[in-house]
């Protein structure tokens, strides 16, 4: 199970190609502020250790030289640190022909999901509604404020398409461990590429702040393997 842990600093193991490229940008965009800040340090400790006390300082008022130096320096550590950001960033709009659809609409204070690819012979579709379950109803080893009545099943090693939007107010689907965090609009659809590299379960919520039970809209994904979710697919569409 992949969730928050209690006093965690750290990101949750990437479960998706994306969230892999988070986590390695940003061990690299860290070890270059540490540089930085070592750095920095040190030149404010070393200005204050020889200027302290200094009876005769210096009078040059600039120095052409250590001005290009501190200008063209950060230039390329930007460059150093754009260049795979907008790389990750390219990656992540990146749709490629998706095998599975899932719609996904944020209501006020539940989630809906749709998998419009599937269809019984009278026209039905997988349809329904996932609501948090009540504290008081948790199984035991159940998760407080994260376990919902209907988990959202998807395949692993799949490319999926995720099409979020809201019937009422912003709300925002975003599960940590996918690295995704896309905005529901009324009126409007949101398209995200998906692609879950292992089995297990992941849990998100609600990340837009959509009124009083903002809160109690969380998000549980179960990552299963193909003939898994093709049997749960027949088992809902058995249901519809």
């Amino acid at each position: 199970m992949d969730y928050a842990q209690p006093w965690q600093l750290l990101f949750q193991d990437p479960a998706t190609p994306v969230m892999e490229g988070i986590v390695n940008l940003h061990h690299d965009i860290m070890f270059i502020l540490v540089v930085i800040v070592v750095f920095v340090t040190y030149i404010l400790s070393r200005i204050i250790m020889l200027f302290t006390g200094n009876k005769t300082p210096s009078t040059n008022t600039h120095g052409e030289t250590l001005e290009v130096v501190w200008t063209i320096t950060p230039a390329i550590l930007l460059m150093f640190i754009g260049v795979p950001s907008f790389t990750l960033l390219y990656s992540m709009d990146e749709v490629i022909d998706p095998a599975v659809t899932v719609k996904v609409i944020g209501h006020q204070w539940y989630w809906t999901y749709e998998y419009s690819d599937y269809a019984t012979e009278n026209g039905a579709h997988i349809v329904f509604d996932s609501y948090m379950i009540p504290e008081e109803d948790l199984e035991k080893g159940g998760l407080r404020l994260l376990e919902v009545d209907n988990r959202v099943v998807l395949p692993i090693n799949t490319h999926i398409r995720l099409l979020i939007t809201a019937s009422d107010v912003l709300h925002s689907w975003a599960v940590p461990s996918f690295g995704v965090k896309v905005d529901g609009c009324p009126g409007r659809l949101n398209q995200m590429s998906l692609f879950i590299k292992r089995e297990g379960l992941f849990y998100g919520q609600c990340s837009e702040i959509c009124g009083v039970n903002h809160a109690f809209m969380p998000i549980v994904v179960e990552g299963v393997s193909l003939p898994k979710y093709i049997d749960w697919v027949k088992e809902k569409l058995a249901e519809a």
